[in-house]
């Protein structure tokens, strides 16, 4: 991917495997907004060539002599994407998924859309229930199930979640695992039925209602106690301080493309909690369970699979239609 709105399928050297890496034959790599953002010259911390690919499922064909017995070759598996450098102020306190240095496969570092793939066999997460379409979901779930985590929803809560992309059905199933009264918004119809199968009990039109009036209406006129912005535009990032109750939390797991002006007074008006959350901590495991479960359509989120040799026209497809795509798979097992 040389440059902008550029795909080209090129030759690399085969892996090497360190003495605790693990080589992985790449079955599907997930494409996300990022991926997108980057392919259109509007990812500021991606450069080109970049081979892209941080949403992975596939099967370990090789360990090294360091790895442990727990991995074992033909374990079907998915990546944990994100580096952590270890001193830096977020991973001196354990948190290491917002690491100051952090290096995204796929983005600021080369990523797994290639035919084998080695990585430490830390950042892998077997399964032998899931198949490798769920196990290439795994990644972009555990960033919404993060989001609530961080938005300490309980079962207590009625969480407002603006935005049903993959992102934001994360967080609404993961609130609704947690117990929580889940409220979705969105401009698409088809989203906000899709989001009722993934354990919303409301949802809002927010094309055609008034979403804070509507979420008044549903909360005896408080308020959602949480709520979760993952769409990333300035509007949805006001409207969650909004629609959000005093003593509320507000989480963004969005990223806004542009700068957003607020009125601050309710944020200390209502003595607000507002939240950011980047990347997953310590979820994996949880998402897959939740996965395995099978409660959830989640394989409903793939609105499409591509063959690797057209990669290049599902970045075209999706630059053209954003809004007909909800989670884009490409099948790496072409790869030459």
């Amino acid at each position: 991917m040389p440059a902008a709105k550029r795909v080209e399928i090129v030759d690399v050297p085969e892996p090497e495997v360190g003495p605790e890496d693990v080589l992985i034959k790449v079955h599907y790599v997930g494409l996300c907004g990022s991926d997108l953002n980057m392919y259109r010259g509007a990812l500021g911390i991606a450069s080109y060539p970049r081979i892209p690919g941080h949403e992975v499922s596939g099967t370990i064909v090789f360990t090294g002599e360091q790895v442990p017995d727990a991995f074992c070759v033909g374990d079907a598996v998915t990546l944990s994407p994100y580096s952590a450098c270890g001193v830096c102020p977020a991973c001196r306190i354990g948190r290491v998924n917002c690491c100051q240095f952090n290096e995204t496969l796929g983005l600021q570092r080369e990523g797994a859309m290639s035919d084998l793939f080695a990585i430490h066999y830390s950042k892998v997460w077997a399964s032998s229930t899931l198949s490798f379409e769920e196990l290439a979901l795994v990644e972009p779930l555990s960033v919404g199930y993060h989001a609530a985590n961080r938005g300490r929803v309980t079962e207590l809560d009625t969480v407002l979640v603006l935005g049903c992309g993959t992102i934001g059905m994360g967080v609404i199933a993961a609130a609704a695992r947690k117990g929580a009264t889940v409220i979705a918004a969105d401009i698409a119809p088809a989203k906000l039925e899709a989001a009722r199968r993934f354990g919303a009990e409301h949802t809002i039109h927010s094309a055609e209602q008034d979403v804070v009036q509507a979420v008044r209406d549903l909360t005896q006129g408080e308020g959602a106690s949480v709520a979760i912005e993952a769409v990333g535009l300035p509007q949805t990032f006001r409207l969650a301080v909004d629609a959000v109750a005093y003593a509320g939390r507000v989480v963004y797991v969005g990223y806004a493309k542009q700068e957003t002006c607020y009125d601050t007074t309710p944020f200390v008006r209502k003595e607000l909690d507002i939240m950011g959350s980047r990347n997953a901590l310590h979820v994996f495991p949880a998402v897959i369970s939740m996965l395995e479960k099978r409660q959830q359509p989640f394989t409903d989120l793939i609105s499409k699979i591509y063959p690797f040799a057209e990669t290049g026209q599902a970045f075209a497809d999706w630059d053209a239609a954003p809004g007909h795509f909800t989670k884009i798979l490409v099948d790496a097992r072409g790869a030459p």
